[in-house]
């Protein structure tokens, strides 16, 4: 992303981030420029009736660029003080017709370093996944385990014995397109009661004494946050997967 200031009549009214696509800068500046010029602002600006019509069906791929596109958009409404209504009902829309573009535009935007300001230089990956909570393993693959090349033996999979036995032939399932199962990975059966998949996870990441590393952790516990952070060496680097 690069950061384009928005200046109206000669006035700054702020900065903002624009997204990795083709279509970016071209939304930016049609947008200031109708802005300036008193127009009615609408999602025409972003994208014609006819692709409006299209987005609301499914898109393979999710339409993750279009969605990107949108927030721009919506952002600058933000900044700017005019209605994105219509922006935000066909985001939605997308996101409900599409799964798999929700989950991908969350993950992909979710990924924070923690504990530093800069990334470091590492020589590996490791991954620690708490499966029942992100169970939507395409998404995982392809925007966390693919792209930063974490290897089997580097990726910690924990889930409670409920989870493992309501989910257990759905994760198997969807496993199986990557060539996969759940013991291809260092998976950890939790106890009842105690035990439960972030602690498991922690203890198997406090064993390893890591050094020089890029750590994802994938997990909902607010908590665990700082308890990762307490027993990282700062030559990790620590990423989080919120919410």
């Amino acid at each position: 992303m690069n950061k384009q200031k928005i200046t109206i009549e000669y006035k700054y009214r702020g900065s903002i981030e624009l997204p990795d696509t083709k279509e970016a800068k071209d939304i930016f500046f049609r947008t200031k420029q109708a802005y300036a010029n008193h127009e009615k602002m609408s999602i025409n600006l972003v994208f014609s009736p006819l692709k409006q019509t299209k987005l609301q069906r499914y898109i393979k791929g999710g339409a993750a660029e279009e969605l990107e596109n949108l927030s721009l958009y919506i952002a600058l409404g933000e900044i700017l003080n005019f209605s994105t209504a219509d922006a935000k009902e066909l985001q939605n829309s997308i996101l409900l017709t599409n799964d798999n573009a929700h989950t991908t535009f969350n993950i992909t935007k979710r990924i924070k370093l923690i504990n530093k300001k800069s990334k470091s230089k590492a020589e590996e990956s490791y991954l620690f996944w708490d499966i029942e909570n992100f169970s939507t393993i395409s998404s995982i693959f392809n925007d966390i385990i693919e792209p930063y090349n974490i290897s089997d033996e580097n990726i910690f999979l924990a889930a409670n014995p409920d989870s493992l036995y309501l989910k257990r032939a759905e994760w198997e399932a969807n496993l199986y397109d990557y060539g996969k199962t759940l013991n291809s990975f260092n998976f950890i059966k939790c106890d009842h009661g105690k035990n439960v998949a972030d602690d498991v996870l922690l203890e198997e990441f406090s064993k390893r004494k890591l050094r020089n590393s890029n750590v994802y952790i994938l997990t909902f516990d607010r908590e665990l946050k700082e308890r990762f952070t307490a027993v990282t060496h700062e030559s990790n680097n620590l990423f989080i997967l919120g919410k």
